[in-house]
């Protein structure tokens, strides 16, 4: 690809990103708005697209409203549970999906198709009697509902990493065994570190979905010391739904952590996306 073709690539892909980009800016612009400035319908010059631009920048909206709400707590309550979920999450389906890429068992391919299946399953058909379950076992207002699922697998996670593992030579691992490795050796020394790429994908999507759970807290939690930021960015709209700039300082701090996160972390991404498609 010449240069002016990979220009003409650049530029057809932001133009793109443009609409995508339009909530970003806009929580972004608001924030820093006086509530004079956030209800008027015009910028500084008469335009609807001057709006959009503060006149004066407000920078005193993050502050207030990171003080309005306990915003550190929030913030070490939902990266124990990130911490927690992402490990448990990604080492449990590492186990279960070695399992189905490389031992050979009675019944594996019924089982596989059946964990498949299971993805097809919305969560609100099993709510009520997950619910259930846990408040039977006393665990209602605590960490264990949002937790320890994670450690018995996820069946996206297992697929993802299964196809993986199948693309790994198996010449590899016979080599190993030849030389008197076990399964858990092969698995901890040779497949997990040429798995890193995959393994982080997961890692990845693992936190997203926990620094993004609203459900879970809702349903399990019921102690203030305990929120997370999802759910106390929630608790902030219900009390302070009127004042705009604050809730979207609140919501662009919500949201920054991810956006670092996925530019830091997308060349992992896209590679452990992309080399799960096949089996040599």
């Amino acid at each position: 690809m010449n240069k002016i073709s990979r220009l003409a690539v650049h530029v057809a892909l932001l133009a793109l990103a443009i609409p995508a980009s339009l909530p970003l800016l806009w929580m972004l612009s608001t924030s820093l708005k006086s509530d004079e400035q956030v209800y008027s319908g015009t910028g500084t010059h008469g335009s609807t697209l001057g709006s959009l631009i503060p006149h004066p920048a407000v920078w005193s909206n993050y502050p207030k409203a990171l003080s309005t709400v306990p915003f550190d707590l929030y913030l070490r309550n939902t990266l124990t549970l990130c911490f927690i979920c992402v490990i448990g999450a990604v080492i449990s389906s590492a186990f279960v999906a070695y399992g189905f890429a490389r031992i050979q068992f009675r019944g594996r391919g019924p089982l596989f198709a059946l964990l498949i299946a299971t993805m097809a399953l919305p969560g609100q058909v099993t709510m009520i009697p997950v619910f259930e379950m846990f408040r039977r076992l006393g665990w209602y207002g605590s960490y264990m509902p949002l937790t320890l699922p994670s450690f018995a697998g996820v069946p996206f996670y297992i697929f993802l990493l299964t196809q993986f593992f199948r693309t790994l030579p198996e010449e590899i691992a016979e080599s190993a065994r030849i030389d008197g490795a076990g399964e858990l050796r092969i698995f901890s020394r040779i497949v997990l570190p040429l798995a890193k790429p995959a393994l982080a994908t997961c890692a990845l999507f693992q936190f997203l979905g926990t620094w993004n759970d609203f459900m879970g807290p809702l349903i399990y939690v019921n102690d203030p010391t305990k929120y997370t930021l999802a759910y106390g960015l929630q608790q902030f709209m219900s009390a302070y739904g009127g004042q705009w700039a604050e809730l979207m300082a609140a919501s662009i701090v919500f949201t920054v952590p991810i956006i670092i996160l996925f530019f830091f972390a997308q060349r992992t991404f896209i590679q452990g996306i992309a080399t799960t498609g096949g089996k040599n």
